[in-house]
């Protein structure tokens, strides 16, 4: 898919507000700001229904064209795109404990096989615990494609509206009575964390949201088409949505939040998104300067932004002449220096490297192609 203008607008606001969000390891923005960063953990949500469009569009359009889905290709391919440049920060995170932004880490396999989310000891190993949504997201790169196969030329638009509403009452559900038996029991750990908010199958309501308007994109492109003429209204509906979700959110791990709040701010952030697809609307119709590049480095901004903060509050704050706010200068230039080196260095020549081998495999199976010349007969 071509870039569009108005989801890395998205993106880049989704990234700099989960940084914003974790400012709170460093003193956080002060009351002043606070209204700033209070719902910044939204951010990864914005990232989970952006993933489920943008990898669903991939392989629903492909399977719509009638085009075989190669699921050794697609892992491969996202394997180039998310390792590398993890696999760094994480030996960084295990090699150099006083990096961290927090002393206790979980065990380094946890990572490896993106079981994070599920077995995460919080309050001693909160060291690199923003790893979790990369373990939503593994997880659903690797069903989703199985689920996409199977489906191909048997689902019904019928059938599909069907399943999201079953897995998004199936979410309600299972959070509701997670909720209701941890609260009765209140065990001596951070339930809402390990139990609610991290683990993959309470947090699928983002990337169903986006599948579905991948679905609806590659199956009524029509219906798609009128949708993205009214790409203002489905704005204005998006941040209403969104807005009575934060407004369940006061209370971040209440039960009715928990409950409702999720598939509402799921599919507030999926208008939103449907909204950015119009090139003529408010958010897809031109370019915000510094968004694009934003949202091409924010993986990387991602996974090493804590380790920026962490040394900036024990190496360099102390130093300066400057506190509270007037800090966060300081600390955007070196999250974005130490992002944009991860990004620059180990992110894109991985994705050169995949790509380079990606034609050198398609040369060498190109009938007459000069390895095929060398091949005896």
């Amino acid at each position: 898919m071509h870039r569009l203008p108005g989801l890395d607008l998205l993106r880049s606001i989704a990234i700099v507000w989960v940084m914003l969000f974790h400012s709170f390891l460093v003193d956080g923005l002060g009351p002043r700001f606070e209204w700033l960063s209070r719902f910044g953990w939204a951010g990864v949500d914005i990232f989970f229904v952006l993933s489920g469009f943008l990898i669903g569009s991939q392989l629903l359009r492909g399977l719509q064209r009638g085009e075989p889905l190669s699921l050794l290709d697609f892992y491969r391919r996202r394997a180039w795109r998310i390792l590398p440049a993890f696999a760094v920060v994480l030996a960084v995170y295990v090699a150099f404990p006083v990096l961290r932004e927090a002393p206790g880490l979980a065990p380094w396999w946890q990572f490896t096989s993106f079981t994070l989310n599920l077995l995460i000891d919080y309050g001693s190993s909160p060291a690199f615990s923003h790893a979790w949504s990369l373990c939503v997201e593994e997880h659903f790169y690797l069903v989703f494609p199985l689920l996409a196969g199977a489906m191909a030329g048997r689902a019904t638009a019928r059938g599909v509206a069907a399943l999201a509403l079953a897995l998004v009452l199936g979410g309600i559900a299972l959070r509701t009575g997670v909720w209701l038996h941890d609260a009765a029991l209140q065990p001596e750990r951070n339930w809402f964390i390990e139990d609610i908010y991290y683990p993959t199958w309470m947090r699928l309501d983002g990337l169903l949201v986006g599948v579905v308007l991948a679905a609806l994109r590659a199956w009524r492109p029509t219906v798609w088409a009128r949708l993205q003429a009214r790409s203002t209204w489905l704005l204005f509906a998006g941040l209403a949505l969104a807005a009575l979700a934060f407004w369940l959110f006061r209370d971040r791990t209440g039960l009715v939040a928990n409950a409702l709040g999720w598939p509402l701010l799921s599919w507030g952030f999926g208008l939103l998104v449907l909204s950015a697809t119009a090139a003529d609307g408010w958010l897809g119709g031109r370019a915000v300067p510094g968004a694009a590049w934003l949202a091409g480095v924010s993986y990387s901004l991602y996974l090493s932004h804590k380790l920026a903060m962490h040394a900036v509050h024990e190496w360099l704050a102390p130093l300066l002449p400057l506190q509270g706010i007037a800090l966060f200068p300081v600390y955007a230039v070196a999250i974005l220096v130490l992002g944009a080196s991860l990004h620059y260095g180990i992110e894109r020549p991985g994705l050169r490297l995949r790509d380079r081998l990606d034609r050198n495999a398609a040369v060498s199976r190109t009938p007459g192609s000069d390895r095929d010349a060398r091949r005896p007969a």
